[in-house]
């Protein structure tokens, strides 16, 4: 009887150290998230599962061309994916379809179409970024003033694998 309760125990403390670990690493290490609606289209579509590095922007800021997953800033029960277009300092226009940072025209090879609207210079605040989404006509990102700039808080991790569909595989840099 005694064998039988001592294996018992081992399982238990198996599990329960394994289920401790999950959560240290989902809290602090990466998450899979699985990505909901159009707006990286066709960097990402809909279903496509990533894993985000949550370790990532512990140790640094976000850089422009990131793809990061954030709390939207008007409802922080929402998760986003988007792309980083500026950092704080950057200068950010949309003018004739064509998405300006610093004055200079932004090199967009993954845009499923350039954005209709334009969208009046404005200087991206300190400690937040501007956000895009690569679908640019379906996304609500920094250009809604719900949305906004988004504070360096509320980014939860940078988008680092693509593993689902496997034929997808992408490593984003």
């Amino acid at each position: 009887m005694s064998e039988k309760k001592s294996e018992l125990m081992e399982w238990v403390q198996a599990i329960v150290i394994a289920f401790i670990l999950s959560i240290l690493i989902k809290t602090f290490l990466f998450e899979v998230i699985l990505v909901d609606g159009y707006s990286m289209y066709p960097t990402l579509h809909e279903k496509d599962r990533i894993i985000a590095s949550k370790l990532t922007y512990r140790i640094s800021t976000p850089k422009r061309g990131d793809i990061v997953i954030f709390k939207n800033p008007d409802d922080m029960r929402l998760n986003y994916i988007k792309r980083v277009i500026g950092v704080a300092g950057d200068r950010i226009e949309i003018r004739d379809g064509v998405v300006f940072v610093n004055g200079e025209p932004s090199e967009e090879s993954y845009i499923n179409e350039p954005p209709f609207d334009d969208f009046y210079e404005q200087i991206v605040p300190e400690d937040t970024i501007f956000v895009l989404g690569d679908n640019r006509n379906h996304s609500r990102d920094s250009r809604d003033p719900n949305v906004g700039f988004i504070p360096l808080e509320n980014v939860l991790g940078k988008a680092k694998i693509r593993i689902w569909p496997v034929k997808d595989f992408t490593l984003f840099k």
